[in-house]
């Protein structure tokens, strides 16, 4: 049996709610409760010379009480706000019996309680609109106290800022703190605006596989598990890439999804091991054409959230209004350090690392020293949105060879704050020069590169087959999230990110 200690609120509130059973009173209702309007319509819409919202019926969490003699006043939250009631003894006990005021409204409830009222709505003297309660029904009887949050004149006071709490215990971050819950909202209509331009364009929406037997599609370290029935190791993807496009080879010549993915790697501000990406497909595409089509994507996510494309990130104006910048990772390396490496193999490449102190190892190639001078020395430099273009062949095996530029491919990473937003190719569709780029994989893995990509041979197959030329582009929903609702972690946009276990956790009796 498991015990979980009590402070002294949280059992007062258990005796609050064995009365309440000995008066009759269920405090865990199974019956609908039928409610009839909001607490923001109400605020909205009311108005006292059309003496509207005469019938209503609300239900929603206590927030305050002040108890007084014969009447009382509250606040109830629902999913739309607050609004003031007014409890009257004499209206909710019209008989003698006064139970349900003297005993179960101003003794048995607490705050965080939930409750259903039905009355009529009227304006104070002080200008509050109230709901004038006629009856009540308690719902749900909360047995553990809320952090108390106080609000005067616009200011919160008391509220749950501590990280820990407030990423561990969502659910009491989304009650006691208004502001987090428009967050979410605001994640659900970024993603609402992208899945409506898409459709409006004809592009199939469609869903992939989260289990897979080759972890593919990206550079990263995935989680490992194992099929019994099968008895074969299965690993949950870090990417949608490869079976999305196999769906560009079977004849739809647009696909996207908005998917999980999962990656063994850090935590840190800007990186969970699950996050959200909407990865997209467009056959007879380049990625010139798609820096167009992410430029088209943002704005319009930026003025249907916000109405405008100049946005504030901290203390820092970004314009997302297009056209952004186009620079190639070179030219920006060379920018940003005044060296140029175009050229270079990799041990011209260690010593210019060594020179600007940029850490490197053994077993990081050539590609992966140019990306790392530039994620030291330059990513940080890029607020204003930009396009990164042109990076080198060995970091981008799914990417078709630059038309002009050779040792680069065509792909670009959209930065914005010093973060990278999307990340897009002139897909690879060549077969053999697929196998070949798989087969370079495998030596950075045999060299000890944990991230080199997984041979998928079904993969090379299906491009046998042909596949059209195709553009695709993925959009970290998260980092999009964080920027567009001016949020400084990516805990802050996810409604329950991973954390290390409790170090406190209840015990089991025998």
């Amino acid at each position: 049996m498991i015990t979980i200690p009590l402070s002294e609120q949280q059992q007062i509130r258990r005796n609050a709610l064995d009365e309440l059973r000995k008066l009759g009173i269920n405090p865990y209702p199974a019956a609908e409760y039928k409610t009839n309007v909001f607490a923001g319509d109400i605020h909205e819409n009311f108005s006292p010379e059309k003496n509207n919202f005469g019938d209503v019926s609300l239900a929603g969490r206590i927030m305050g009480r002040r108890i007084m003699g014969n009447a009382s006043f509250a606040e109830l939250m629902d999913s739309s706000g607050r609004i003031q009631i007014y409890v009257r003894r004499d209206d909710i006990c019209p008989g003698e019996d006064k139970t349900m005021y003297n005993t179960v409204f101003k003794r048995l409830l607490d705050i965080g309680d939930i409750i259903g009222v039905k009355g009529f709505v009227f304006r104070t003297q002080t200008g509050e609109t109230t709901v004038h309660v006629k009856e009540f029904t308690i719902l749900s009887k909360s047995l553990r106290p809320l952090p108390i949050v106080k609000e005067k004149d616009g200011v919160l006071y008391d509220a749950v800022t501590d990280p820990e709490m407030r990423y561990r215990q969502r659910y009491v971050d989304l009650i006691v703190n208004p502001e987090t819950r428009e967050v979410f909202r605001k994640r659900t209509r970024i993603i609402q605006t992208m899945r409506e331009l898409f459709n409006s364009k004809g592009y199939l929406e469609v869903e992939t596989p989260i289990l897979q037997p080759i972890p593919g599609g990206a550079a990263a370290r995935p989680f490992i598990t194992h099929h019994n029935t099968l008895d074969i190791p299965l690993y949950l993807r870090i990417a949608n890439e490869l079976y999305l496009k196999r769906l560009i080879v079977g004849g739809y010549e647009g696909v996207y999804e908005f998917a999980k993915d999962f990656r063994n790697e850090g935590m840190d501000r800007s990186h969970n091991p699950e996050f959200t990406v909407m990865e997209i497909y467009v056959a007879y595409k380049d990625y010139n054409w798609m820096m167009n089509f992410t430029e088209e994507i943002i704005s319009k996510v930026a003025m249907d959230l916000h109405g405008k494309t100049g946005i504030m990130y901290g203390d820092k104006l970004i314009n997302l209004t297009p056209p952004f910048k186009r620079i190639s990772m070179l030219d920006a390396i060379l920018e940003h350090t005044g060296v140029d490496i175009s050229g270079m193999d990799e041990q011209e490449l260690r010593k210019v690392c060594d020179r600007l102190g940029v850490d490197h190892s053994p077993e990081m190639g050539k590609g992966k020293l140019i990306d790392a001078i530039f994620s030291e020395k330059c990513e940080r430099n890029y607020i204003q949105p930009v396009f990164i273009t042109d990076y080198p062949t060995e970091t981008s095996p799914l990417t078709k060879m630059h038309r002009s530029k050779p040792g680069l491919t065509e792909r670009f990473e959209l930065m914005i704050n010093g973060k990278e937003i999307a990340n897009a190719y002139s897909e690879l569709n060549d077969p053999v020069d697929q196998l070949e780029r798989f087969q370079e994989q495998l030596r950075l893995s045999e060299k000890g590169d944990e991230e080199a990509m997984f041979i998928d041979l079904d993969f090379v197959r299906a491009l046998e087959y042909g596949m059209p030329p195709t553009s695709g582009m993925g959009i970290g929903i998260d980092r999009l999230t964080m920027l567009l609702t001016n949020q400084p972690s990516i805990q802050d946009v996810l409604l329950f990110p991973q954390m290390k276990p409790e170090t406190q956790s209840p015990k089991a009796e025998e």
